[in-house]
């Protein structure tokens, strides 16, 4: 499924907003691909331009082999019968049960009572919701309906599924659930995936390829040791490194912002792909003869490649540990005291 150079822009009054800039992005089939970037990056344009909801100004959009932007209306309305869409807030219909709704794109496409019976409760077994059939969208939790909300972009056996920030509303527990789902469901049914996400979880659970926009334009496209290799890149920092790490609450009631006679440092350590986790721990240790306490590590791992945080206790007297600090800043690890305890 390739895009070919891309571009649309918005007006408003006498502004224009290039949402898209001449993007370009090989989708194979059997791919689930992420896209990531900043808010107003260009994810959902490039999204919905797939579909063409949002037609683009100029460029191809070429799937199953046919240019969308060439199609006229009603051959376009065919084609997106087979793209399924799966939206952050479910978008279910209130007044219908779990099987009206999964229904409700065979009702549309004028199918038989007795097929849609057929491939709705065919649905709900894959969903895992078969004893949801009658229950109404206020009754259930948000994974169910964001499970019904999936089942019904499968109705017409789509061989695309578009996801636009499809866990972000779910709890974490939930989240993986759902992205299991979304797992087996490309692998059993061979369907292509295409989805926005903020999540590294989501992009470490799922996907085989990635790709960052940013102001438009598509920075890289690959798997993440292609990603690791752009690192610098603002969108890539803050997606490989992890939120600030929160220090436990029987500690952080006894942190002292100032230095002070038997206080030692608790320091934050950002790991970048610059060092190993380990290196760090064997360098405070042996090279520095310094005691300390991990209180907390969130680490992702790319390969050899470590990404995310630290933090550490020290436990010698500040001129011992100052010689830590320089070696830190000489190698260009980023640490940050965040109180003394």
């Amino acid at each position: 499924m390739p895009i070919i150079n891309i571009t649309k822009n918005f007006h408003h009054k006498k502004s224009t907003l290039k949402a898209l800039d001449k993007v370009s992005l090989e989708v194979e089939k059997g791919d689930i691909v992420g896209i990531i970037g900043f808010s107003g990056a260009g994810k959902s344009t490039l999204l919905r331009s797939v579909n063409l909801l949002e037609k683009p100004d100029s460029g191809q959009v070429i799937v199953n082999g046919k240019d969308f932007t060439k199609l006229n209306s009603k051959d376009l309305a065919n084609e997106r019968k087979k793209i399924g869409m799966i939206f952050q807030h479910f978008n279910l219909l209130s007044s219908r049960t779990v099987f009206e709704n999964i229904a409700l794109p065979l009702e549309l496409n004028n199918v038989n009572k007795f097929k849609i019976t057929e491939r709705v409760n065919e649905l709900l077994k894959i969903v895992a919701l078969e004893d949801k059939a009658n229950h109404y969208p206020k009754n259930l939790s948000g994974g169910q309906k964001q499970r019904v909300a999936i089942a019904r972009a499968l109705a017409n056996n789509p061989y695309l599924l578009l996801c636009d920030e499809a866990t972000s509303a779910l709890d974490p527990t939930t989240t993986q659930a759902i992205l299991q789902l979304l797992k087996n469901i490309n692998q059993q049914l061979g369907i292509t995936i295409l989805l926005i996400t903020h999540e590294m979880n989501v992009i470490k659970t799922i996907c085989n390829q990635v790709a960052v926009i940013d102001q438009g334009k598509l920075i890289t496209k690959g798997g993440l040791d292609t990603i690791v290799t752009h690192k610098k890149h603002p969108i890539v920092k803050q997606f490989l490194i992890s939120k600030s790490i929160n220090i436990p609450q029987s500690l952080s009631n006894k942190i002292q912002l100032q230095p002070s006679v038997g206080l030692f440092p608790i320091v934050e350590i950002e790991l970048f792909g610059n060092i190993l986790f380990q290196e760090i721990l064997t360098v405070i240790h042996h090279k520095y003869s310094i005691r300390y306490k991990l209180i907390v590590a969130d680490i992702e791992y790319f390969g050899d490649a470590n990404f995310g945080k630290v933090l550490l206790h020290l436990q010698n007297s500040p001129k011992e540990n100052e010689s830590l600090f320089q070696y830190f800043n000489n190698n260009n690890i980023i640490n940050t005291i965040k109180g003394y305890a």
